[in-house]
Parts: structure tokens; C-alpha cells; sequence
């Protein structure tokens, strides 16, 4: 029989798509219950302000999927998420931004802190790219120092709320 335990540093990322309330909420509510440090991650691509322009402008223009573009939307994530955070009672120790890649930056900042658990949310399998190239979560499951707890959407009454979270999801 294994023996439990409480954890102590809970790393979770937010890219401000419909699924990093809920998945931060969830890191939230466990930093809390086990009074664990949370330490909040928010990759982004640093774009020039031309190209911000343009991205705010054209919606799915970029193909970097899962990564917030420009630094003023991973601000604007990680406000969200450090809100989030504070409505649950969590200890938040660090908001990061990252620039990089979404899973490398969860991983290096696990491995940087001794985390006891990375929280990712993830979505069923929705396209093609999905699954030749993998997803944040993938990769973080693949190469995580510790355990990984995946937050998917909570089913939903319509097919209207799920097709927002796949919208968010392939937005940024």
C-alpha cells in the first residue's frame, strides 16, 4: 500500500482560453486543501506591436496554438488566473510569464521549484494537429519530473458551450 501525501508546490498554466479558469480553479482548490505554494505559468510569443495589431485583428491568423501571443494577453491571462486563485483561498507564491513554449516553460518551472503536481487542462482530441503534433498536455504528461493531474471540460448541457471551448482553445 502507498502512502499519501499532501502536496507542497502545485505548478499550473493559464493561456486565458475557456479552460484555464476551470483548470486553475482546480490547482486553486487543491493548493488550498493541502495549503500547497501554487505557482502560476503563462507561456506567450513576444510579438512587435505591429504584429499584436494584426493578431487582434485577425482571428486564427497565427499558428502557434496554445501559446498566448504578445505579452499584454499573457498580462491579461494571468491576472485572470491570479484572480481565480485568490477566490479559492490558494497561496500563490509566483505568477510567471514565460516567453517560450507552453509545455517547456510548465516543465522547467516543475523542475525549477521541486513540484509535487502540474495541473494542465485539455480538451478531447480536436483536430488533426492535434494529433500529429501533440499537445501541451501531451507533452507535459510525457515529460513531467512529477504527477500531472489533466482538467478536461466538465460535460456540457449544449453543443454551443463546447464549441466556445474549442474556439478559445484554437484562438490562443
Amino acid at each position: 500500500m502507498s502512502t499519501m501525501f499532501d502536496y507542497r508546490t502545485i505548478v499550473v498554466g493559464t493561456d486565458g482560453s475557456a479552460l484555464a479558469g476551470p483548470t486553475v480553479a482546480r490547482a486553486a482548490w487543491l493548493a488550498a486543501h493541502d495549503d500547497a505554494d501554487l505557482v502560476i505559468v503563462c507561456a506567450y510569443a513576444e510579438l512587435t506591436r505591429r504584429q499584436e495589431a494584426r493578431n487582434v485583428a485577425t482571428i486564427g491568423g497565427d499558428t502557434r496554438v496554445g501559446q498566448v501571443l504578445g505579452r499584454s494577453a499573457a498580462n491579461q491571462a494571468m491576472l485572470d488566473a491570479a484572480g481565480v486563485a485568490r477566490e479559492h483561498g490558494a497561496t500563490l507564491s509566483a505568477a510567471l510569464l514565460v516567453e517560450g513554449e507552453p509545455a517547456e516553460a510548465l516543465l522547467e518551472t516543475a523542475a525549477d521549484r521541486k513540484a509535487d503536481l502540474i495541473v494542465v487542462g485539455a480538451l478531447q482530441d480536436l483536430s488533426i494537429a492535434d494529433r500529429l503534433l501533440g499537445t501541451v498536455a501531451t507533452e507535459v504528461v510525457r515529460r513531467a519530473p512529477c504527477e500531472v493531474l489533466i482538467v478536461r471540460p466538465r460535460a456540457a448541457a449544449d453543443e454551443e458551450s463546447l464549441d466556445e471551448l474549442a474556439d478559445s482553445s484554437a484562438q490562443g
